[in-house]
Formats: structure tokens, C-alpha cells, sequence
């Protein structure tokens, strides 16, 4: 997901069980009658861990983020989706694996259509809130994420899941993987975005949650409403903002060390070794911005086109890069390494620099020349350049779980853990298979100046790995071009961003 900072949010006090616990009102029961169902097919209900939950709206928030504590439950087998698509020509399509005894499977496609996108299923969630003379005041319904905040049930559930933690927000993702182990639970609230919020006044509320139809028909689950007491408790004083949170951060899972180890030997890269595939994805996030507005490096009178990128791996291997300093050293010297089909480390090369970056909203270890941003004429010949082009790796988004190798628990996740310290000796940098790295349009250098270009068509270039430093299986997929068209006036201009494909993302 990207790096931006939201708004400050606060997560809802569950009053009463704090644990899930399946009793008598949560009992699962089989799905409907009918043809006996293959072994291992997960049994999924709605229950509520606690009968009431209290909330806290904060001064200044645009109101509540709530987390009801109802949860889907899953049982006789684990619940998995795979999600893909062929191209950004092509809609999402979903389906579901059946893992059965003998280690064969069975795959069920969903419906076409039903699922949109790689946030999870929407409109699974029904919920109606009243207040306390029984009048509605909220009526809507919230999509769900099979691997959002997941536990245990109950304590024969295997220990750990397989399963990657949240789904992936990123418009221009490829494949996805959803599940919840058997004998677990995945919370149907997926945390705290900024549109989530919901305008409830300080009061006591009756909360009605349940599963669409057509969802409780395709899992064979039991048609129940939950009903949950909410209390909203207004506070004055503001909400603690979780800086440097990103879409999609996820628990830090150790894949990899974090720890560099300066390499010993010689350099070399071994005939036929695995490596990463970097691939650039189109910018997306684009809009105009005014330099009167501030930020870093923006100056007053002059109009900037900002956007957001991603370049991610598409593996058979990850892109581990470590840094050392010399002392007294301002930068440090950058290696990438190369491991075999077990893992193990086999090969290393020196692979450019890394230089401390002190801006606001950086202020970490930067890898040289990661990635490129251009702006091109109609033409596509180069107008404007970027001056970014050193990057903190970090795996932010879940873009394509579904290919060799894709590691669903990538270590470094944050830039608060990916990319060390001033005063640290050395870093290690490391973008996953599968997942990418995204820079938002609100980072310093995620811009080009167009307060002197006329209207007209343009084409935001991104390229990773532009000058070739990083070995890597291919080099054929690592430009993308998004159209964009410039119009308005010097001091009010705009962009109009035409969709990529079946992609409609601004």
C-alpha cells in the first residue's frame, strides 16, 4: 500500500468478552440440505465476541470508526480464494479452493462479477444501526476481507496461518490469495481507513450485523443477524494520529533477516541463480497540486502534477539489497546478494549507493537509483524529469500472490523498520516476490512542475531499475506510460486521467 499519513483514528473498546469464544450462540451448524459436500469444506458463521462495544469519537474526526467485534468463524476446513487477472483488460475473477483428504483440491469459481476488485468480497456485511427510540440512522454495507485480523478459536487450531494478513488496496494489483484456517476467525471490520468513518453523535445505539444473501447461499452459511449495544462517548480533545502508517501495512513476519552482513569472497553471480523481476506499474493518485499549499520543495505560484507509483517483484526470487558505511562515510556502499532455489545465499554484487534522505516524510536510508519518473509529450519524448530517484524498499502492497514463490508474509512492511536510522552502519532492504513498493503522491519528488507546460496530452513514464544496477530475470516489463491530459489556467489547472484498461483510478 502506499506511504501517506490518515487521519488520526482510534480503534473500538469491545465492553465484555475481550477473547473469541464460540458458545451456544455461536454454535456453527452445516450448511443446508442437499448433495453431501466434498471433505474439508469450510462451515463459516457471523458471530459477535462481545453483546457490546463502546467507541470513541474524537474532536476534529469526521466521526467513528467502528468495530463491531463480529467476526466470521470457519470450521471443517479452511476457507481460500484465489483472485487474478489475465490483464487490465480483463475483470477480476474469483474462486475458491477445497482442500480435501490426499492432498487433492478442488476449485469452485464464484460468480462473475462478484468480486470487483483485491479488497475482499463486497457487500458481504449488512449492517443497520438505530438509536434509542428505535428510528435508523445508519444502513450500509462493508465489504469483507478473509485474511483481516484473523485468530484462533479455539486452541487444536493449527498455531499460525499460512494466509496473508489484509487485502491489497493497490488499483493496478494481479492476483491475490484470501483465506482463514480452519478452526479460525476473521474479524469483519479490516481496521481504520479514512472513508470509514460514520457520523454518530455521542449516544447508545443498536447495531443489527448480518451476511448478505447471496453470500450466506454460496458458503452454505446459517442466516443469522447479530445484534451488538453501541455506546459512542465523545471526547474533546483530539485523536493520536499513527504516523507513517501505510494501506496495507501488515505485521512484521521474519522471511528474511533483517540484519545486513557485509559479504565475504568474491563478488559474483552465479550462471542460472533465481533473481527478481522488477516491474513498473502505471501511476495512479494523480492530481494537481498548488505550491502555495506548501510541502517539501514545493514553491509558492507554481502548479506540480503528483502521482503515485509502484514497482514491484515479480520474482522467482526476492530483491535483497544491504548497505554498509564506512566511517565517517555519508553514504554507504550497496550490495545485492542472490540466493538458490533452497534459500540459500550463493552470490552477492556491489550494486551502486545508499544515502541518508533528511526530508520530511523520508528522513531514511535511500537505495540509488531504484526507480525513474519522466514526463513525456503527446510524443512521449521527454519533458520533464523527476529528481527522485533513490528509494526506501519496502514491501507496501500485495500485488501478485498468486506467482512462484510469492512470499505472503513479507518481513519489512513500514519505513519505520525497513530503513534504519542517521546513525545506523548498515541497512538491509528487501522487496519480496509478489509485493511492491509504493511511493504516494504525497512524498517529497512524487511530482513534476508543470506550471510552464501548455494544455494538451502527456504521459507519466515510470521505469524501474533505469540505469541497470540490479541484476534481475528481465528487463522487458520495467516501463510503464499513464496518459494524463493538462488543462485549466496558471494557478488553477487540472488533469483528466483517461482509464488504463478497465482500470478507472485517477
Amino acid at each position: 500500500m502506499t506511504r501517506h499519513h490518515p487521519n488520526a483514528l482510534r480503534r473500538s473498546a469491545i465492553v465484555g468478552a475481550a477473547a473469541l469464544a464460540v458458545g451456544a450462540a455461536g454454535t456453527l451448524a452445516a450448511p443446508g440440505a442437499g448433495a453431501a459436500t466434498p471433505t474439508g469444506t469450510p462451515k463459516l458463521a457471523l458471530i459477535a465476541a462481545s453483546p457490546a462495544v463502546t467507541v470513541d469519537r474524537y474532536e476534529g474526526e469526521p466521526g467513528v470508526y467502528l468495530d463491531l467485534g463480529t467476526y466470521v468463524t470457519v470450521d471443517g476446513g479452511p476457507l481460500e480464494l484465489r483472485v487474478t487477472r489475465k490483464s487490465y483488460n480483463d475483470p477480476v475473477v474469483a474462486s475458491q479452493v477445497i482442500r480435501s483428504g490426499g492432498g487433492r483440491t478442488l476449485t469452485k469459481a464464484l460468480p462473475k462479477g462478484l468480486v470487483k476488485d483485491f479488497s475482499g468480497l463486497p457487500d458481504f456485511l449488512k449492517v443497520s444501526i438505530s438509536n434509542e427510540s428505535g428510528a435508523k440512522v445508519v444502513d450500509t454495507t462493508q465489504t469483507f476481507c478473509p485474511n483481516s485480523r484473523a485468530g484462533r478459536i479455539r486452541p487444536d487450531a493449527p498455531a499460525t496461518s499460512k494466509y496473508p494478513d489484509g487485502c491489497s488496496g493497490n488499483a493496478f494489483a494481479l492476483g491475490g490469495v484470501w483465506g482463514v484456517e480452519k478452526g479460525w476467525a476473521a474479524a469483519t471490520s479490516q481496521g481504520f481507513r479514512g472513508n470509514d468513518a460514520i457520523d454518530l453523535p455521542a449516544g447508545v445505539y443498536t447495531a443489527k450485523v448480518s451476511v448478505a444473501k447471496k453470500y450466506h447461499d454460496l458458503f452454505g452459511m446459517p442466516d443469522k443477524t447479530q445484534t451488538v449495544k453501541v455506546t459512542v462517548r465523545q471526547q474533546n480533545s483530539g485523536g493520536q494520529g499513527l504516523a507513517g502508517v501505510k494501506r496495507g501495512q501488515k505485521n512484521a513476519s521474519k522471511s528474511l533477516k533483517p540484519a545486513a552482513k557485509r559479504p565475504v569472497g568474491r563478488a559474483t553471480v552465479p550462471a542460472g541463480v533465481p533473481k527478481p523481476d522488477l516491474r513498473a506499474l502505471p501511476a495512479y493518485g494523480i492530481a494537481i497540486t498548488n505550491g502555495d499549499e506548501g510541502g517539501a520543495g514545493a514553491a509558492p505560484g507554481k502548479d506540480y502534477l503528483a502521482f503515485s507509483a509502484t514497482v514491484w517483484n515479480g520474482g522467482p526470487s526476492p530483491l535483497v539489497v544491504d548497505g554498509f558505511r564506512k566511517p565517517g562515510a555519508e553514504k554507504m556502499d550497496a550490495y545485492q546478494y542472490f540466493y538458490d532455489a533452497k534459500g540459500k545465499q550463493v552470490g552477492y554484487t556491489p550494486t551502486g549507493t545508499m544515502e541518508w534522505d533528511p526530508r520530511d516524510g523520508h528522513q531514511h536510508w535511500h537505495f540509488s537509483d531504484f526507480a525513474s519518473y519522466r514526463l513525456l509529450g503527446a510524443d512521449k519524448k521527454e519533458i520533464v524529469r523527476s529528481g527522485k530517484e533513490a528509494f526506501c524498499l519496502a514491501n507496501t502492497d500485495a500485488i501478485d500472490y498468486t506467482v512462484k514463490n510469492a512470499n505472503w508474509h513479507p518481513y519489512n512492511t513500514d519505513l519505520a523498520t525497513a530503513c534504519g536510522e542517521e546513525t545506523a552502519v548498515s541497512v538491509r532492504e528487501v522487496l519480496d516476490v509478489g509485493n511492491g513498493d509504493t511511493y504516494s503522491q504525497y512524498r517529497p519528488g512524487q511530482s513534476f512542475d508543470v506550471s510552464g507546460l501548455p494544455n494538451g496530452t502527456y504521459y507519466i513514464q515510470v521505469i524501474a531499475n533505469p540505469d541497470n544496477r540490479l541484476k534481475e530475470q528481465s528487463t522487458a516489463n520495467n516501463v510503464t506510460y499513464r496518459k494524463v491530459v493538462l488543462g485549466g489556467t496558471p494557478g488553477a489547472r487540472s488533469v483528466t486521467v483517461p482509464k488504463y484498461g478497465l482500470i478507472d483510478a485517477p
